[in-house]
């Protein structure tokens, strides 16, 4: 459905020059369709538009990937853990990243590399439970790039 939304918004420029009222319409289907129009125009004013912030750059400079996802989650409004290593990964900037959605958690409680399933995710249990998954894919010898598509 996202992606859909951002091919529209795309090809009829509502992407680049819409307002969150026009963002918002394109996101239907999706959850928080305001708070995500709103985090849309604040990504673009960041990096687009007046004195753009080089996501390139920063992330060449930081050169690590958690590191770089740390830098993701606290300066890009909207961006977890989650989307933060799905973004880096797309990019091929790391791949050891885990990505923690409700049903890579409950596979990892079910094969007891977890002991209960988290109603949500503080930073701390993120990476906790990273750091387990991590110790996971090493012991079965699948990379986590992969291991989550296995879950």
């Amino acid at each position: 459905m996202c992606s859909k939304a951002v091919e529209n918004m795309k090809s009829t420029g509502v992407l680049f020059r819409g307002d969150c009222a026009q963002i918002a319409k394109e996101l239907t289907g999706a959850r928080f369709i305001n708070k995500k129009a709103a985090y849309i125009v604040e990504a673009r004013d960041k990096f687009l538009h007046g004195n753009p912030v080089s996501l390139r750059s920063i992330l060449g400079e930081i050169n690590d990937g958690y590191l770089a996802r740390e830098w993701l989650v606290g300066n890009v409004k909207g961006i977890g853990y989650k989307e933060a290593g799905h973004f880096l990964r797309n990019i091929g900037f790391n791949q050891d990243l885990a990505i923690l959605d409700r049903h890579i958690l409950r596979n990892l409680k079910k094969l007891g590399v977890i002991d209960s399933f988290p109603d949500s995710l503080s930073r701390r249990q993120y990476l906790t439970i990273e750091v387990k998954m991590k110790e996971f894919s090493e012991a079965v010898r699948i990379p986590m790039s992969h291991l989550d598509f296995v879950l």
